[in-house]
């Protein structure tokens, strides 16, 4: 690290913190999985902050908007505003609790607008516009060689900028060489990797500036030794999409599973159904993505699309590679209809196929939680509430015996008409322990029996079909 950091204006720090129901919801939605609650500190609560994250983020140089890398924000959404939200309780679906601190030190009044899912980058607002230095992003592409640094904020013994609950850091320096630079299909850059002496997971998140202290990106991720770097052409373009729908923009999904044509053999060709005169001129060709799996009722499926099709184009652009099949459905964004060039074994020239794209904020977190509690034809996570199991002592604590703990509800669901809250906890339902209910197959309302504040309630709902 070094000892002086450069001037940086364009920098700011943010401090993000979570309350104890938002971290299990994070652990919900982790690799993690969690099942249930084992244990808590008889200190813990869950309504107060459990986790503060601290990040750089990079201010645009419109002088309001704001760039950051806060991962742990998507478990805060969907989010409207909490003007929609009367009832008491309501501050939950009030959206990330996110501070900017200027690098002066000051607190700029900010609201959170959304995540691009494409880039992972979140986008907040100032509420009131600040003067930013002039040319201070830079947009032309970094070239290999070059010297950068990596600023972020670090802990410190001693104050420079002092935050609630007594938390200091000030802004450390990374320094590091660009080794290569990666080109998008389109022919911009699409990332560009750094190699310093010391990288750590600390670095990711921060904003890459060069020797002029222009920034040239945001460190999206480490691969090894090196860390990749999200160049601010694509940072500009996130914060567009986000701040013209003033909400968070999903990833564009089209539901398929495949591998590039380059990477296969002949023969694994034939096991989707080709014949193997027309499988060596596939593999021969280099070009095309193999679809080995179509997920039901996706875009894909919708479009009459089946394993073993080849996808050689989209829009009229050749695929040669897996990395060029992303970009440009990630260029298409969601809701779009992109034209792809498909080759199928049973037919014996390409045809063209129009597909409508949905949209998705975290598809392994619908694919993961869908299958929850009860088995086929209903669970809690259909109805827009996420729950997490409590053994007994930790029942106790929140004054049951056990249940399941809401750790979120979705907004305008029959269950958030009803009342249902995060933070309850759900002891039975139709007077059977929660944790192991199995409804009738169309239960048309449902009894919940809640603990809430340690005073029992009943709460009724109609759930919705599938």
């Amino acid at each position: 690290m070094r000892d002086k950091v450069p001037a940086a204006p364009q920098v700011v720090t943010i401090v993000h913190r979570l309350n104890g129901l938002k971290m299990f919801r994070l652990l919900l939605r982790s690799q993690q999985q969690v099942q249930a609650i084992e244990s808590l500190d008889s200190t813990f609560s869950l309504m107060n902050d459990v986790h503060t994250n601290v990040i750089a983020g990079l201010a645009m140089d419109d002088g309001e908007t704001i760039a950051a890398w806060l991962p742990e924000a998507d478990v805060e959404l969907p989010r409207p505003p909490v003007a929609a939200f009367p009832r008491s309780g309501s501050n939950f679906f009030g959206g990330p609790d996110v501070t900017v601190i200027g690098p002066d030190g000051n607190r700029l009044a900010a609201r959170y607008i959304g995540l691009d899912a494409v880039t992972g980058l979140s986008i907040l607002k100032l509420a009131n516009k600040q003067t930013m230095p002039a040319r201070v992003i830079k947009d032309e592409p970094p070239k290999a060689g070059e010297t950068v640094l990596l600023l972020g904020p670090e802990p410190v013994t001693r104050p420079r900028t002092a935050f609630n609950n007594n938390l200091r850091v000030r802004m450390g320096a990374t320094e590091g060489q660009i080794q290569h630079v990666v080109t998008a299909p389109s022919g911009e850059i699409a990332r560009f990797k750094v190699t310093a002496a010391r990288l750590t997971q600390e670095n990711i998140g921060g904003v890459a500036i060069n020797e002029a202290g222009e920034t040239i990106g945001i460190v999206d991720g480490l691969e090894g030794t090196e860390a990749s770097i999200l160049p601010t052409a694509l940072i500009r373009r996130a914060a567009e999409r986000v701040s013209q729908q003033q909400a968070s923009v999903p990833r564009p999904w089209l539901g398929v599973k495949g591998e590039a044509v380059a990477a296969l053999k002949a023969n694994e060709f034939v096991n989707h159904g080709w014949a193997m005169e027309r499988a060596s001129a596939l593999a021969e060709n280099h070009r095309g993505i193999l679809l080995t799996s179509i997920a039901p009722d996706s875009p894909a499926a919708k479009a009459a699309l089946r394993a073993g099709d080849v996808i050689l184009k989209i829009d009229d652009k050749d695929i040669l590679n897996e990395e060029d099949f992303t970009w440009w459905l990630e260029q298409a964004g969601p809701s779009s209809s992109v034209e792809f060039t498909v080759a199928r074994p049973d037919w014996p020239s390409e045809q063209e196929f129009n597909v409508k794209l949905s949209g998705m904020l975290d598809p392994a977190f619908s694919f993961n939680l869908r299958w929850r509690p009860w088995g086929k034809g209903f669970s809690l996570i259909d109805q827009g509430i996420e729950t997490v199991a409590l053994r007994r002592p930790v029942a106790m604590q929140l004054g049951t015996t056990a249940g399941l703990l809401v750790v979120y509800v979705e907004p305008f669901t029959a269950a958030f008409d009803a009342g249902l809250q995060p933070g309850d906890v759900i002891q039975l339902i139709d007077g059977k322990p929660a944790t192991s209910f199995k409804p009738t197959p169309q239960p048309t309302v449902l009894t919940f029996e809640i603990v809430r504040n340690k005073e029992k309630i009943v709460v009724k709902l109609a759930p919705k079909k599938k």
